[in-house]
């Protein structure tokens, strides 16, 4: 028994047996074959190994499209039912999850053998490289628990790989309070600032760099700070309330480093700050000449091409399409397909028609404020309503009106016999198609990302440039971050503020709009509106919206509302998801027998009598979201899977054995939903 429970821990925690699924752990020998004896010893086999790594950096490498990046959120959704959002149906795995340590352990094997011979001078080639790589790896380790951190909180720092005995491994799973976690994850990243060239060594910025680390740093302070004042005195905090740290013993006398939680939070809103402003100082933004530009009329096809030109040459646009990001210089870090190499994705496809079946919410598009700074219920805005979608693009933010598709739009400028699966004008939104590609379901679809020519539309064949890490980010976690500790805002996150809404095409006057803000209408739109089931403040909201804004469709929805703790007003309130207004002039472009509402299954549409906009899961009533979405508490973090306590367990059966302890609101026991919550 003991042998197995050895061998079980190995596979199942540490993974020590690199096993071919690993495609090209290296491009190098046989893992079996790599010792530090043969490997490891020059410059180059310390870069093939850490960019072998960076696909830890893929926004959403599972689909090919980054851009749909925040679906299953208020940004944006496809007709998927998120399980999150309907309490009971998310269940404990029996096995796997994100309690797994093999990149853990990549990283660590490579510290554990590097460093002794970087100390050593025994790695051949140029110095400033080789720290370099060094820094490179202690960066992706921080991002591989930053991860870990947002998906479990709590969680075993390992530093070193670990011998095959059972004692020590046992005694590693044990969990360190997220705070700490956290700490390391700022120590790695300082170790890393440290060694990384200010400059990437490519010269594209293809590999990481100094910049890079400081912008995330800040994310990962920014993060930890939010999530303990929101979370402050309950179970998803050491100490709080319920903590389950405390049950197992070697946790329970914890005490913050900084003294307390108070100076806990203070600490990392610092810490944001200073490295969101060293980057923020150094990272000019993409200029934006919107030029007063307006929506063109759909038969207007002259117009239409015109405004596709001078779209073209739009930095701020053609920065998230473009195929060679190295001229952008507010991206630090990209990822570089090739068409060639067989290293591609499927943006442009995506992009070119209906964005992968992911659609913007009505939510999202509400939340755009017109260009003169004020929101669109404002007695002063200007705003004409929503009866198509040119009029919502109608002077307003010019990031709506840049990325917010509109039918007859020219998609391609430049064709190709390659671009078989271009899109060349916009259609009008297909929200009866329920397949792949050619879904809109919320009938609002996105325009970032957009590439002009049609070589690269064929299906899984794109290769446009993703990016990692964008400058402006520092400029949002700064505002926040200063807002947050002190209740004000300082000249620098001033300058910031008014920095991005000029590039948006927004009156810069921030507090015009702060003014102006009611929010009661605003959590109609907005998750974001909300802390800890409370509305909060017209600045902070802002700040908020700002964000929301600027970083719509790039992957931090689902962080930011975990972090704010924005989804507790959903356990008593179902929040009911919307898409562009079916019911009014745009309804004519259906055949009216396809628009089917109140027949069972066959429906297609939702009823009108509910809403004159599309309610995206009341099209019938046996969807799970039909009465809206709703929340647990336990749904802020994921549960752990079954296996790991029982592995880890003293007897091998009794999970409550185990030196880990489940998170708030979850049992132990596999295929079981969420308790006591």
């Amino acid at each position: 028994m003991k042998a197995k429970k050895i061998i079980l821990l190995i596979g199942a925690i540490w993974l020590l047996a690199m096993s071919s699924c690993q495609d090209d752990f290296l491009d190098k020998q046989p893992i079996s074959n790599l010792t530090p004896s043969n490997y490891l010893n020059q410059e180059s086999d310390l870069a093939s190994y850490t960019t072998n790594l960076f696909t830890e950096y893929d926004v959403f490498p599972t689909e090919g499209n980054p851009f749909a990046a925040d679906r299953g959120t208020d940004v944006m959704t496809n007709r998927g039912i998120e399980n999150k959002y309907v309490p009971g149906q998310w269940k404990v795995p029996q096995k796997e999850g994100d309690w797994n340590f093999k990149l853990i352990y990549q990283c660590n094997y490579f510290l554990q053998n590097v460093l002794p011979k970087y100390y050593a001078g025994k790695i051949t080639g140029d110095l400033e490289t080789i720290k370099h790589d060094i820094g490179e790896m202690y960066m992706i380790r921080a991002s591989i628990y930053f991860k870990k951190l947002q998906n479990l909180g709590d969680f075993p720092i390992i530093t070193a790989t670990l011998p095959d005995e059972i004692t020590a491994l046992t005694a590693a799973s044990k969990r360190a309070p997220q705070t700490e976690v956290a700490r390391f994850i700022i120590a790695d990243l300082d170790s890393a600032i440290a060694k990384l060239k200010t400059a990437a060594p490519d010269g594209n910025r293809n590999r990481l760099s100094k910049m890079s680390a400081q912008l995330f740093k800040s994310r990962v302070a920014l993060y930890e700070a939010s999530w303990l004042k929101y979370f402050k005195g309950t179970a998803f905090v050491p100490n709080g309330q319920g903590w389950p740290g405390i049950n197992k013993g070697y946790n329970s006398n914890y005490n913050f480093s900084s003294g307390s939680i108070d100076s806990e939070i203070a600490y990392f809103y610092t810490e944001a700050m200073n490295s969101a402003k060293i980057v923020a100082d150094a990272t000019p933004l993409e200029v934006n000449n919107l030029d007063n530009w307006q929506p063109v009329a759909e038969s207007d096809a002259v117009g239409q091409a015109n405004f596709a030109k001078k779209l073209s040459t739009n930095k701020y646009f053609t920065m998230f399409g473009e195929v060679d990001l190295a001229p952008y210089k507010e991206i630090l870090f990209w990822r570089r397909y090739d068409l060639a190499l067989k290293v591609t994705n499927n943006i442009a496809v995506e992009m070119g028609k209906g964005n992968g079946g992911c659609g913007f919410t009505r939510g999202m598009v509400d939340g755009f404020l017109m260009k003169n700074g004020l929101p669109i219920y404002a007695a002063e805005s200007g705003y004409k309503g929503d009866d198509t979608i040119s009029q919502v693009r109608r002077n307003r933010d010019g990031r709506l009106f840049l990325f917010l598709k509109d039918p007859k739009q020219i998609n391609i400028l430049k064709d190709s016999p390659a671009g078989t699966h271009a899109t060349p004008i916009e259609p009008y939104p297909d929200i009866l198609n329920k397949t792949g590609n050619g879904d809109y379901p919320t009938g609002y679809a996105n325009r970032k990302g957009l590439n002009f020519d049609a070589a690269l539309g064929g299906n899984g064949l794109g290769f446009s440039g993703e990016i990692i890490f964008r400058g402006v980010e520092a400029y949002l976690n700064y505002m926040e971050a200063s807002y947050e500790k002190s209740g004000n805002l300082d000249a620098d996150a001033q300058k910031y503020w008014k920095a991005i809404r000029t590039r948006a095409g927004v009156d810069p006057d921030f507090q015009k709009t702060i003014d102006a803000t009611d929010m009661t209408r605003e959590a109609v739109n907005d998750w974001g509106a909300y802390s800890s089931g409370n509305l909060v403040d017209k600045t902070l909201y802002n700040i908020r919206r700002e964000r929301r804004c600027e970083l719509m469709a790039e992957g931090f929805r689902t962080m930011d509302l975990r972090r704010w703790r924005a989804m507790d007003q959903m356990i008593t309130t179902p929040y009911q998801i919307e898409g562009f207004k079916l019911w009014g002039p745009m309804q004519k472009w259906y055949k009216a027998a396809d628009l089917k509402y109140n027949k069972g299954n066959s429906s297609t549409v939702s009823d009108p009598a509910l809403s004159d906009h599309l309610r995206i899961f009341q099209r019938v009533k046996t969807s799970l979201l039909y009465d809206g979405c709703k929340w647990t508490m336990a749904h802020y973090w994921n549960p752990i899977a079954n296996e790991h306590f029982l592995i880890t367990s003293e007897d091998f059966t009794d999970p409550e054995k185990s030196p880990i302890y489940q998170n708030p609101g979850w049992p132990t026991t596999a295929n079981s939903g969420p308790i006591g919550f």
